[in-house]
């Protein structure tokens, strides 16, 4: 029996085909080879064609079914994981109305810090967990304001993965899970915040119906079946952000855990069993994805914005003709401490850790006569891992204390410099997994679809592929530099 599971990134989307008895991967793909653009019409906005995704969606699965490595009709169950805290509007017909206010946009700081004083700041935290901020309900109340025509039309609002599922089954669901994410839902009460939407005046009827993360979420159209070469009502049974994702992915899921992902954007996501808040809202706590009003499993998050971004400007502007491999091994040319070039990695919008400050990307102390293109390789490493270290701090003093924490062997933890960096900075030993959020989504879909008795079966057979300890100084002086020019850059907003 055979699971898919498509993950929809802000960079490309990948599918994968997964067997469900040896959890082994069979087929993977990503589409597109280059980076999906993201619109900005004006500084500090950030948007994309939901379209756009499906229509990657359905070439990867293509390039997926090319391989013939399996037959297509042995696929039971698809499971989606997506960015987070995108809007996707539809009006009556599923026809999408504007393109999707992704994660990164910073256009609704303003509304939702007016929202956080007007509900007030000690009832929003310890119902909703979050500040409004920046997150989908404050997107949407932008449109409201900003864009009343589109508004009217509106009959249903979406996560990206609410969408994609759409677009496969013609049902239109949502889970608590994505409500949270949204900042649509009263954590205390266990319902649809009553304050939020009151307040931006919205109705409950653009909420889709509710469903739980593992359940069905509809049946694969006929028409879409055929263009696929899959079996016609296959259920969806499966949708996560694409960081409840990544813990689900490295099987965390019980009060203690912590996950890690350096992509697009850098995260640290752990699971906690209380309805713990950070008073200044710099790191968010969500449903995971499996919070039950019975069993509470919340995901606590700290993202950096620009992570991977940061990462792939480096390598246009600096890498020449280097592939990220090659970069890797740059940077390790260069002295630990790059010679006291920092590197602030903020330069992606809004950053929650930073109280929504957007301070941009900072290059200091560059000596002409010193610094090198290793050396400036090796401080964006730095730069990174010392912005993981302070956001790490932050979520201390929040009650998530890691003794170990799970990282997928991709992206910058496939740099040894980079995870080497992180483990001697944070004092945290990594456990480092052969692990894909596409292949995540698929295992999810087969809990969601009972094809596994349960969680721990779908992850029998994962083990750490890498152990990283700490064993060298911690760059403690390198960091508390970094430290102070993070905090004279916010000091000075």
């Amino acid at each position: 029996m055979l699971l898919l599971g498509i993950d929809i990134g802000t960079s490309s989307v990948k599918v994968s085909v997964v067997d469900a008895a040896s959890q082994k991967v069979i087929s993977s793909a990503q589409y597109p080879d280059t980076e999906s653009p993201i619109i900005a019409l004006q500084p500090g906005w950030a948007e994309q064609s939901p379209d756009m995704w499906w229509q990657h969606a359905q070439n990867a699965i293509a390039l997926c079914n090319k391989t013939a490595l399996y037959d297509p009709a042995d696929i039971a169950a698809i499971g989606i994981a997506y960015q987070m805290h995108g809007l996707v509007l539809v009006d009556k017909d599923q026809q999408v109305l504007r393109n999707s206010i992704i994660w990164c946009d910073s256009r609704a700081v303003e509304i939702g810090d007016k929202a956080f004083a007007a509900i007030g700041e000690e009832k929003c935290l310890s119902h909703l967990l979050n500040s409004p901020g920046n997150f989908t309900a404050s997107k949407l109340a932008w449109v409201k304001q900003n864009e009343p025509a589109i508004y009217d039309q509106i009959d249903k609002i979406m996560l990206p993965g609410d969408f994609i599922a759409m677009k496969l089954t013609g049902d239109i669901t949502t889970s608590v899970s994505a409500l949270s994410e949204g900042v649509f839902f009263d954590f205390k009460n266990d319902e649809l915040s009553a304050d939020v939407m009151n307040y931006f005046g919205f109705s409950q009827s653009l909420i889709p119906e509710v469903k739980p993360v593992f359940s069905s979420h509809g049946g694969l159209l006929a028409s879409v079946a055929q263009k696929l070469q899959l079996k016609a009502g296959i259920p969806v049974t499966y949708k996560a952000g694409d960081q409840p994702n990544n813990a689900l992915s490295l099987n965390v899921l019980n009060p203690g855990e912590v996950a890690a992902t350096a992509g697009t954007s850098g995260v640290i996501y752990g699971v906690s069993d209380q309805l713990a808040y950070d008073q200044q809202s710099r790191v968010n706590t969500f449903a995971h994805v499996n919070y039950t009003e019975q069993q509470k499993r919340l995901g606590v998050l700290l993202c950096i914005n620009g992570v991977g971004s940061l990462y792939r400007w480096t390598k246009t502007v600096f890498g020449g003709n280097e592939s990220y491999l090659q970069m890797n091994d740059l940077a390790a040319q260069a002295p630990s401490g790059s010679e006291g070039l920092r590197v602030l990695p903020f330069g992606n919008g809004a950053e929650r850790m930073l109280n929504n400050k957007m301070i941009g990307a900072h290059f200091n102390n560059i000596d002409l006569n010193i610094h090198s293109q290793a050396h400036v390789i090796r401080a964006v490493q730095e730069g990174i891992a010392f912005a993981f270290r302070y956001g790490l701090d932050i979520m201390r003093g929040n009650g998530i204390n890691p003794t170990v924490i799970r990282a997928g062997k991709n992206n910058l933890f496939l740099s040894s410099l980079f995870t080497e960096t992180f483990v001697n900075i944070t004092g945290i030993p990594v456990e480092l997994y052969k692990n894909d959020g596409s292949a995540g989504a698929a295992l999810g879909a087969g809990i969601g679809a009972q094809i596994f008795s349960s969680p721990k079966q779908a992850f029998e057979h994962m083990h750490p592929v890498q152990l990283v300890q700490p064993s060298a100084p911690r760059l403690e002086t390198a960091y508390q530099e970094w430290k102070a020019l993070l905090e004279k850059q916010l000091a000075n907003q």
